[in-house]
């Protein structure tokens, strides 16, 4: 008899411990994590990887990988409309640009919020980067978002940005497009 009301105490206690758990989780708010996955595109029209973008406290974290890539440095950019149509990509417009400004983190009257830091490109064509963009959110509704009615684009250059030549930096072609749209 002391087994079987020891078992029925502890099960009791386990029953109520378990309900005091599932009322503090109720009671938590939970945040949802926003995220966008991106495929990329090269010239051909072909997949060479992804953009994986996340909303953080510090901005959208981008994690970008990809391959068969020419080796050097890149320029990459955030483009103001969600459509990569091969091959040059020009269907994604102009840099991501709320602000009206100036093309270029070295210069005076800049720069557009879709202007990124350079990408190296490893020898064997691979990109694998992670990096965080301050002044752009996945929040719909904002001015900066980039998941407005139309998308955006995240597009790789040919060359590397000089930071401050308007409009895009004497980048070159548009070689590779990933379009950012949210479901």
């Amino acid at each position: 008899m002391k087994k079987y009301t020891a078992g029925l105490i502890l099960s009791g206690i386990f029953v109520f411990i378990g309900g005091c758990q599932m009322n503090m989780e109720q009671a938590m708010p939970v945040l949802s994590e926003k995220s966008v996955e991106s495929v990329l595109l090269n010239a051909e029209g072909q997949s060479v990887g992804t953009a994986l973008m996340k909303e953080t406290a510090e901005g959208v974290s981008i994690h970008l990988q990809a391959k068969n890539i020419e080796p050097g440095e890149k320029a990459v950019h955030i483009h103001e409309k969600g459509s990569c149509v091969p091959p040059d990509f020009e269907s994604a417009g102009g840099h991501f640009n709320p602000e009206k400004k100036q093309h270029g983190f070295n210069n005076p009257k800049g720069f557009h919020a879709g202007d990124l830091s350079n990408l190296e490109v490893d020898a064997d064509g691979t990109i694998n980067l992670s990096l965080t963009v301050k002044a752009v959110t996945l929040e719909k509704g904002s001015p900066h978002s980039l998941l407005d009615e139309d998308g955006s684009a995240i597009v790789i250059h040919e060359k590397a940005d000089d930071y401050h030549t308007d409009p895009a930096g004497n980048a070159g072609k548009r070689i590779v497009c990933g379009e950012i749209k949210g479901s």
